[in-house]
């Protein structure tokens, strides 16, 4: 009866430290790296995980770059290749990808159903977060691959 119990309470601990696994390897996901990514993405704004768009897409940006959205984010080639080749290797991966691909994460599908319209108005409403591509204006832990509610 005890050797059941102990092995009870042991698959018990294997299911949760597995979960536990899970969660973090989802988080590390979602953290950037590469300190150049880090570095020069986060110069302007937080610098987003490659796992938010497909590789499609961070090479259209990539490859734009003194048009960044209405910016010269221009960066010499090395830190370019580098960077673009982080972001591809460490992309969503998509089944199909539209032509021309996404460009702003704010505009896919699975972010539009989980801001909604009302943290749109939020957003739009309050100074310190400005604009839906600040993750950190409501998710202070976005850096560090925390983006539940705050």
């Amino acid at each position: 009866m005890k050797l059941s119990l102990v092995l009870g309470a042991l698959t018990a601990f294997a299911v949760g430290a597995t979960a536990l696994v899970s969660f973090a390897d989802g988080r590390r996901n979602v953290i950037v790296k590469n300190e150049t990514t880090k570095t020069e993405c986060s110069a302007c704004h937080m610098a987003y995980s490659p796992s938010f768009l497909p590789k499609e897409s961070w090479q259209a940006i990539m490859g734009n770059l003194e048009n960044h959205f209405g910016e010269d984010a221009s960066l010499d080639p090395a830190q370019t290749a580098e960077i673009e080749a982080y972001l591809s290797l460490n992309a969503a991966n998509w089944r199909s990808v539209s032509n021309p691909p996404p460009l702003r994460i704010t505009e896919l599908r699975w972010f539009r159903g989980e801001h909604g319209n009302r943290t749109r108005k939020r957003a739009q409403s309050n100074a310190n977060i400005g604009s839906m591509s600040n993750c950190q204006g409501c998710h202070r832990g976005a850096d560090r691959g925390w983006f539940d509610d705050d």
